[in-house]
């Protein structure tokens, strides 16, 4: 039994493996480690995505303020950090760049990444925002590992050049965390109500067990016959 279950793990992790390297084109992804619970890198990532992203990619099945909610983040905040031109706090998050200007900067029009967790996976994104390399040969000089040929700038690169690797790898990670709650904000309420299902589930088995006991006594021995 043992064996067998050693095997099956065995072949389900060489499988996501496979996986991931498929989606990244051969090449293997970095574990993102993401955690929507984790309040406070969701919030730094918000920070971060607005500040670096939010002037190309939009997010459009999200609103600023669903994210001061969810994040804990008061509207003023949200405000204050988070919107920059004349937006209304109950508005989607879209970009101000407009579609020929796009065209017209990087050759096409910068995906909307309110599912690219989703669709992609967290790994891999934490693994493109990393894997960007200086290319001279490219309009914007650099390119990128995973994505070959990519339009996008490295959008990061002052981060990576102030910020020590391990603190940099935490923003790539804030960032990615971010999105992965963007893919799917309901999962805060789901897996925390999922828990709370689990453990009810948990505690009536043991009830259940013990009920089921009880009343097999009667069964087993009689109801009139004495017990050894």
């Amino acid at each position: 039994m043992k064996k067998l279950l050693k095997t099956t793990l065995s072949v389900l992790a060489g499988l996501t493996l496979s996986l991931n390297t498929l989606a990244a084109g051969g090449v293997a992804l970095d574990s993102a480690n993401t955690d929507i619970n984790d309040q406070k890198s969701l919030q730094n990532g918000a920070k971060l995505f607005m500040n670096y992203c939010s002037g190309c990619h939009s997010i459009e099945f999200m609103r600023y303020n669903r994210i001061g909610k969810d994040l804990n983040i008061s509207d003023a905040d949200v405000e204050k950090n988070l919107m920059f031109n004349s937006e209304k706090i109950g508005e989607k998050i879209i970009s101000s760049m407009s579609k020929t200007g796009a065209v017209q900067w990087f050759g096409t029009t910068p995906p909307d990444l309110s599912l690219v967790a989703r669709s992609k996976g967290p790994d891999w994104i934490y693994t493109y925002l990393r894997s960007f390399y200086k290319d001279e040969a490219r309009p914007f000089g650099v390119n990128n590992k995973i994505l070959v040929n990519a339009s996008m700038p490295d959008v990061l690169w002052e981060l990576k050049k102030n910020k020590s690797a391990q603190d940099f790898d935490q923003d790539v990670r804030d960032i990615t965390n971010f999105l992965d709650y963007v893919g799917e904000p309901a999962k805060l309420v789901r897996v925390d109500l999922g828990y709370k299902v689990l453990s009810f589930l948990f505690v009536l088995f043991i009830l259940s067990y013990l009920l089921k006991k009880e009343y097999w006594k009667d069964v087993k021995y009689g109801k009139w016959r004495a017990k050894d």
